[in-house]
This record gives structure tokens, C-alpha cells and sequence, in this order.
């Protein structure tokens, strides 16, 4: 049906559109949280905001977990490197997720004050740490991370979780939760009304310009002070690679190489640049539906921005560049990725079927009238 290549490029493609739809479908979720302790300032207040993605966030989070089951999958060496290297971070991540369910599960159970102010901080750090862990890995990923492989193909990961708080990692982080924050504000200004819209209008505004500031710091970043990667060695982008035979350069500034090399490229930076200023407009003049489509968009153009700067590249190695991984050499086998692809093929568009009538069966406003006529049944 499709060579080894085109299969190849068909799954980093479904990689990246998992990776996508987690940020676009959670990443409201994680900005909600965040922005709770802050914008709810009753009690009223904040039941508004957690019910306004209380239907749909155990959906979004699935997200999450078919992206480890894919690349389980489809690029096993990735999932076998990234999840043993980065253990520690990955606990604190999912540590960090589990205060979700009970947060939303027994906040409301009692109604006193401090209970439900300690699971409104809960809540607040189960979207603030996977934030912060998420935008990290993605930062160390484009500086690379010090792992290499024996003979045998076994992984050696030589880091210390220490070692991930390097300056462009944690700018990253300013770029993801103020990503999410924005996110996060345009859902709740399309799912809420009055005084909570406005704050969450207010909050746009903010959480716009430090994504645009700290976006275009990046960029510059990555085009004049990163080391990039490139395959200096011919590749059968069409055969089993050894992954340990082919040779990489390490550069400064290699990471832009793809834009000359591909001009299409630049749509993805530029689309998340007019796209935030598009959302500032729309949010202004109360367009809440384009604004919060405009958002996904934004998001997911930041997505391809990083992930077409890196192509072929999936993991690359600081401390061994030619064991780096990348589409070429980290991909399950031709049989293996045929199999997947024929199951998601049949699988994918029911998950996103039953996804958008999900949406259009919870879609409209929720106020604070809706929480005080359901006290006993809404979160």
C-alpha cells in the first residue's frame, strides 16, 4: 500500500496531530486550572469555571494517553529512551494529573471554606505542573538530551533531572503556560458571562503578550544561540537504518536550516504571531467562537513551528550526536506501522466523530444561576 517512507512520514504526521490535539483539547483544561485560585473569586465562581470543562476534561486527557500508546507503538526506541531518561519528570507529571480527578471528584463534597480552597490549589497545581514538565521536555528536546547507545542498542541516559532547568528549557516554559493560560482564557470567555467573561478577557490580554514576547525571544534564540542537528551521512530514508552508523553535525543556528530548505515552513511562526493578535481582536470585539478557534490554531502552529525546525529529528543526543533519533532509524517496522496504520484508520475518525458531538451536546454559556439550581449535581 504505501512504502517504508511514506509510512514513516504518515506516522510522524499522526504523531504530531496526537501531540496537537492533546494541546489544543487539554490545554484549556490545564489553563483553567491554572487561572482558578485567581479569576473565581467566590465560591460560585470557580464551580462556573470547573463546570465549564467539567463534561469534557477526562475526554481531553485521553489525549495524552493514546500519545504514550503510539509511541509505544509506532517509535518504541523514542518511548523507551524519553520515558526511562526523563522517569523522574514523567512521575511529577503524572502526579501532578492525578490531582485533577480527585480535585474535581470531592471539592464540592463538603462545603467548607478551607476544603474547597485546598482542592482549588490542587486543581490549580494539576494544571500548572504538567504545564511546566511538558513545556520543559519540549525545550530540552530542541537542545537535545544526553543519552547514547552501547552496541546492543541499549539506551544510556547520563543526565541528572537538574540538568532539564537549562535557561532556553525554562524560557520554554514561559512559553507554554502562557500558551495554555490564553487557551485557557478563551475557552472560559466563550463558556462564560458577566464578570468572569471580563476577567477572562482581561486575562487574553496578558497572557498574549508574554506568549508573543517570549515566542519571538525563542525564535531569535534558536536561530543565533542553539545548536542544531543535521545528518551529514546519505540515509535510505526507505530501509532499516542502523541508527549508530550515520553521522551528525552539531551547529549553531542548524535548526533554521529546514526553513530554507522547505519556505512553507515560515507559514507555522508567522500564523502563531497574526493568530495571537487575532485573538486580542476577536476576544475585543466578542467573537468568542473564531477567538477560540483562532487559539487552537495558534497552538498548534507553536507545535509545528518546533517540530519543523527539528525534522528528521525526534530526540537528538547533546552528548553522542550521531545516536540521536530520528524519523529514519527510531521507527517501529514496515509491518508494524502498516498494522497501526490500518487500525487507526478505521479508529480515528469515530474518536473524533464522537469528540465533536461531545462538544456541540455541551456547547452554550454556564452561569452562576446554573451552579445555584444544581448545587447537588454539578462539580
Amino acid at each position: 500500500m504505501f512504502d517504508y517512507e511514506t509510512l514513516r512520514l504518515i506516522w510522524w504526521v499522526i504523531l504530531l496531530f496526537l501531540v496537537s490535539g492533546f494541546a489544543v483539547m487539554d490545554g484549556f483544561d490545564l489553563g483553567i486550572g491554572m487561572l482558578l485560585p485567581f479569576l473565581g473569586k467566590t465560591d460560585d465562581e470557580r464551580r462556573v469555571m470547573l463546570n465549564a470543562i467539567g463534561p469534557t476534561w477526562e475526554g481531553n486527557q485521553t489525549w495524552l494517553i493514546t500519545l504514550g500508546g503510539i509511541s509505544f507503538g509506532a517509535w518504541s526506541l523514542v518511548y523507551a529512551t524519553l520515558f526511562s531518561g526523563l522517569y523522574i519528570g514523567m512521575l511529577i507529571l503524572l502526579f501532578g494529573l492525578f490531582l485533577r480527578p480527585v480535585g474535581f471528584d470531592y471539592r464540592s463534597k463538603l462545603t467548607n471554606a478551607r476544603w474547597r480552597s485546598t482542592w482549588d490549589w490542587a486543581l490549580f497545581f494539576g494544571g500548572f505542573v504538567p504545564a511546566v514538565v511538558l513545556s520543559l521536555a519540549a525545550g530540552n528536546l530542541m537542545i537535545g538530551l544526553p543519552f547514547k547507545f552501547d552496541n546492543d542498542f541499549r539506551s544510556h541516559y547520563t543526565g541528572h533531572f537538574l540538568d532539564l532547568f537549562q535557561p532556553f528549557a525554562l524560557l520554554t516554559v514561559i512559553v507554554g503556560v502562557s500558551l495554555f493560560c490564553l487557551h485557557g482564557a478563551v475557552f472560559l470567555h466563550l463558556r462564560t458571562e458577566a464578570i468572569l467573561a471580563e476577567r477572562a478577557r482581561r486575562v487574553i490580554l496578558w497572557s498574549s503578550l508574554v506568549f508573543l514576547m517570549s515566542f519571538i525571544i525563542a525564535g531569535i534564540w534558536v536561530a543565533i544561540g542553539l545548536d542544531g542537528y543535521r545528518i551529514s551521512s546519505a540515509v535510505d530514508t526507505n530501509a532499516v537504518n542502523n541508527l549508530l552508523a550515520k553521522l551528525v553535525i552539531k551547529e549553531n543556528g542548524l535548526w533554521m536550516t529546514n526553513y530554507s530548505k522547505y519556505p512553507g515552513l515560515i507559514l507555522s511562526p508567522m500564523m502563531a504571531i497574526l493568530g495571537t493578535a487575532l485573538v486580542l481582536y476577536l476576544s475585543a470585539k466578542r467573537y468568542t467562537g473564531l477567538a477560540f478557534l483562532t487559539s487552537s490554531l495558534v497552538v498548534i502552529c507553536t507545535i509545528l513551528t518546533a517540530a519543523g525546525s527539528m525534522f528528521p529529528f525526534i530526540m537528538p543526543s547533546i552528548i553522542a550526536p550521531s545516536n540521536s533519533l530520528t524519523l529514519w532509524d527510531a521507527s517501529a517496522s514496515y509491518y508494524a506501522l502498516h498494522l497501526l496504520l490500518f487500525v487507526t484508520v478505521f479508529m480515528m475518525p469515530v474518536v473524533i466523530g464522537y469528540t465533536i458531538w461531545v462538544y456541540r451536546v455541551m456547547r452554550g454559556k454556564v452561569t452562576v444561576e446554573d451552579i445555584e439550581n444544581n448545587r447537588n449535581v454539578l462539580y
